[in-house]
C-alpha cells in the first residue's frame, strides 16, 4: 500500500492506493494550517484498513508528498510528516509538484495545458506542458495578464487557481481557452498516487533528508519584503 499526503492548500487530504486504484481517502479543508487534521486522518486511514506503518502482515510499502508550490505552513507540516514516517519506518519517499498533480488528468489529450494555483497578490503560480504532455519551461509565478500574453496555441486551463480567472481567460484568449471543470480536491491525491507508483516502479525516490518544498513564498517575519520566486515568463 502506498499513503499519499496533500496539504498544498486550504485543500488536502491523504489517501491508502494498491497499485494505481485509490482505496481510501479522507478530504478536508483548513483556513489556517493542516496541523491539527493531518496526523488524525493518517492514523484513522491506517486502522480503518488494519495497516502498521511496520510489524505487521499488512504494511505500508512507500509514501508520497505534495511539494507544492503552496503556502509555508501547510506544506511544511505534509512534508514533516511524510519526512518523519519514512526516516523512522525506512519506507521509500517520492515527492511530486502540486502542479504536476493538477495537468496530469489532462497531459494525454493532444492539447498543451497550464495547470494553476493562486499564489496570492492577484498572481498565480503556473506551469505549461505541451501537445505531447511534456514541461514547457520552469514554473513560473506572476500575473494572470503577464501569463495569458505568453499564450498563443489551444491551451487547457486546470488546478485550483483558475476559477478566479476564468472571465479574463476567456476574454482574452476567445477559442484558444479551454477552462476545464472545477477541479475536486480528490484529483491530486489520484494523481499523486499515480504518478508516485509509477516513479517507485522504476526505482526512483527521494532522501528524506534532503527533499525540500516548494514555497511560493517564504514568511515574511526576519525575510525581505520581495518577491521569492518570481520568474519571467517565456
Amino acid at each position: 500500500m502506498l499513503l499519499s499526503i496533500d496539504t498544498s492548500t486550504r485543500y488536502a487530504g491523504v489517501a491508502l492506493s494498491d497499485e494505481e486504484r485509490v482505496v481510501s481517502c479522507r478530504l478536508w479543508y483548513s483556513r489556517v494550517n493542516h496541523t491539527a487534521e493531518l496526523m488524525p486522518a493518517v492514523a484513522q486511514l491506517l486502522e480503518h484498513h488494519g495497516i502498521a506503518v511496520r510489524g505487521s502482515a499488512r504494511e505500508l510499502e512507500a509514501i508520497a508528498v505534495a511539494l507544492g508550490p503552496g503556502g509555508f505552513s501547510s506544506l511544511r507540516v505534509g512534508l514533516s510528516v511524510a519526512k518523519g514516517l519514512a526516516a523512522a519506518s525506512g519506507l521509500p519517499l517520492v515527492g511530486v509538484r502540486t502542479l504536476d498533480l493538477e495537468a496530469r488528468p489532462y497531459l494525454e489529450t493532444g492539447v498543451a495545458v497550464c495547470a494553476m494555483l493562486d499564489a496570492g497578490r492577484k498572481e498565480v503560480a503556473t506551469a505549461r506542458f505541451d501537445s505531447r504532455g511534456d514541461p514547457a519551461g520552469e514554473e513560473t509565478i506572476c500575473p494572470p495578464d503577464e501569463l495569458l500574453d505568453s499564450i498563443s496555441e489551444t491551451t487547457q486551463f486546470c488546478g485550483e487557481g483558475v476559477a478566479p480567472w476564468v472571465s479574463l481567460i476567456k476574454e482574452r484568449l476567445g477559442p484558444m481557452a479551454l477552462v476545464m471543470a472545477s477541479p475536486s480536491p480528490g484529483i491530486r491525491l489520484w494523481s499523486l498516487a499515480a504518478i508516485a507508483g509509477e516513479r517507485l516502479a522504476a526505482g526512483r525516490t527521494d532522501d528524506p533528508a534532503s527533499l525540500e518544498p516548494n514555497y511560493l513564498r517564504m514568511p515574511s517575519i526576519g525575510q525581505p519584503k520581495s518577491r521569492d520566486r518570481r520568474r519571467q515568463v517565456s
